[in-house]
């Protein structure tokens, strides 16, 4: 134990908060009959832990070097628990969503340690078995959260996909405090205002697209956000510019490898995993498939993503990153996109073959992008890489949630509309946000069929369409490096003394 007990600590917190990313997915039909949440509500019970997580990674990564970084894990994960427990509490929508963006800021607090501790704590072949061990737990983490959420929530609650994380926080904080020792501390100034500035950004611009999808991207209130964003954007940009402990060098996104990387990333999380919650809800609001159902029906992408990011490091060892992640993000591009064959008559049948090979791409793409990241920069940047990649990737899955949400409820109001349903924005919504139900007296149970599967699927080759630009970005501008891609290797640059 007192070997790998700090993997131990570490895995448990890493799995933990990366699991609560999609956990969600499968319960959402429940929380919005629980809770009487639109689908506005339940894009922002998804998005915004997401979106904390991503906005705060940074700036909790210079703050663990100041404060300390077992200090940080495990102020992080007590917050994490705290609000877990104040989510599965919930009463209505605004609480769940407040919950939700509490836990973000203990994720960020937790994740932007946990390479740093891990590196403090083995060397040699005993920290790459630990960081590959750490990766094939990354990898899997997100895609797992839909099985186990519908497991949770049809065997006892929904609520217990939240009351689940506090005996597992207790136990990655008793272990932390006995197997991890306390790291020094730095002397560099925290960032806050490049860290709001930053926040700000990322916050109005998922904002903007959640009402889009009510309001119209041409309304003026759209616009008014979306111009909020660009004042945040402008202002993070002249602040890393100035300080002098920056959050990110800005001079990296001058290298056409680390712009691709940044993009796979942000193209990785939002075609994999964007168009899920939807797919989710169709499958238990239109199918009428149980909670354990659904979850079942997405195992094919877990299964496959778990299988090849426990075996990439090995088998794939000395292959370059470009050839790694570019297959991979190809592989869920395409595998999205063979998802696109939906119509009235389809069952969840229709969309194992497609998460099957999505599957394989992310557990190409997901222990191997932090390493691609690392080898686009130099050493002493290594900690921004890797902080900046995995802030790209939850901002991919924030921005996709919205971005296909919005995409989706827009076509079915489309489909609706031509049906002569009246009100069809109204209804589009209502049926995009799990109330199938409460519309079958206004339209017959073939034309909803019909309107979810056309919006399913214009969201489906939207985020395909991203996977394979992504992919095509990653093979043209990423270097050529005989670095290898695996598991082993990748994350073992990343070092002690910052992050």
């Amino acid at each position: 134990m007192r070997k790998w007990g700090p993997l131990i600590a570490v895995c448990l917190g890493t799995f933990m908060l990366l699991l609560d990313v999609t956990v969600v997915i499968v319960a959402l039909p429940d929380m919005a009959g629980a809770l009487d949440a639109s689908l506005t509500d339940l894009q922002w019970v998804i998005d915004i832990y997401a979106l904390v997580l991503a906005a705060l990674l940074l700036g909790a990564g210079a703050a663990a070097d100041v404060i300390g970084r077992r200090r940080m894990y495990v102020a992080g994960t007590a917050l994490f628990a705290a609000a877990s427990l104040g989510c599965g509490l919930a009463s209505g929508p605004v609480a769940l969503i407040a919950g939700r963006g509490i836990q973000g800021l203990g994720a960020a607090a937790m994740f932007a340690t946990t390479l740093s501790l891990l590196s403090a704590a083995y060397e040699g072949r005993d920290r790459s078995m630990a960081l590959g061990v750490w990766g094939a737990v990354s990898g899997a983490a997100a895609a797992v959260g839909p099985v186990l959420g519908g497991v949770l929530t049809q065997s006892l609650d929904w609520r217990w996909i939240f009351f689940i994380n506090l005996p597992v926080s207790v136990v990655a904080i008793w272990l932390t405090l006995r197997a991890i020792r306390p790291s020094e501390r730095s002397a560099r100034r925290l960032d806050w205002a490049g860290t709001a500035a930053f926040a700000l950004f990322a916050a109005a611009t998922t904002y903007a697209v959640v009402r889009a999808g009510e309001e119209g991207w041409a309304s003026a209130r759209t616009g008014a956000t979306f111009a909020v964003a660009a004042v945040g954007l402008a202002a993070f940009i002249a602040v890393e510019r100035r300080v002098a402990d920056p959050l990110i060098d800005l001079s990296l996104f001058g290298r056409p490898s680390f712009m691709a990387v940044m993009a796979a990333g942000l193209a990785f999380n939002a075609a994999a995993f964007g168009v899920m919650p939807y797919i989710s809800i169709w499958l238990q609001t239109v199918l009428g498939m149980s909670p354990v159902r659904a979850g079942l029906a997405l195992l094919p992408l877990a299964a496959t993503a778990f299988v090849v990011a426990a075996a990439s490091g090995r088998l794939l060892h000395g292959t370059p990153h470009r050839w790694v992640i570019g297959g991979g993000l190809l592989l869920i591009g395409g595998g999205t996109l063979a998802q696109a064959v939906l119509d009235a008559d389809s069952g969840w049948a229709a969309l194992t073959a497609g998460l099957a090979v999505s599957g394989v791409g992310v557990g190409l793409v997901s222990p191997g992008l932090a390493g691609a990241a690392l080898a686009c920069v130099p050493q002493q940047n290594a900690g921004m890489a890797g902080g900046a990649v995995n802030t790209f990737r939850q901002l991919g899955f924030a921005f996709g949630v919205a971005i296909f949400g919005t995409i989706a409820a827009a076509r079915m109001t489309r489909s609706l509309d031509a049906a002569g349903v009246d009100g069809a924005a109204d209804a589009a919504h209502t049926l995009a946000g799990g109330g199938a139900g409460a519309l079958r007296g206004t339209a017959t149970g073939e034309v909803l069929r019909a309107a979810f599967a056309s919006g399913l699927n214009t969201a489906a080759a939207a985020a395909g369409i991203a996977g394979l630009l992504a992919g095509i970005a990653v093979l043209v501008w990423v270097r050529a490096s005989t670095a290898p891609a695996g598991l082993v290797q990748t994350n073992t640059p990343v070092p002690v003394e910052r992050r």
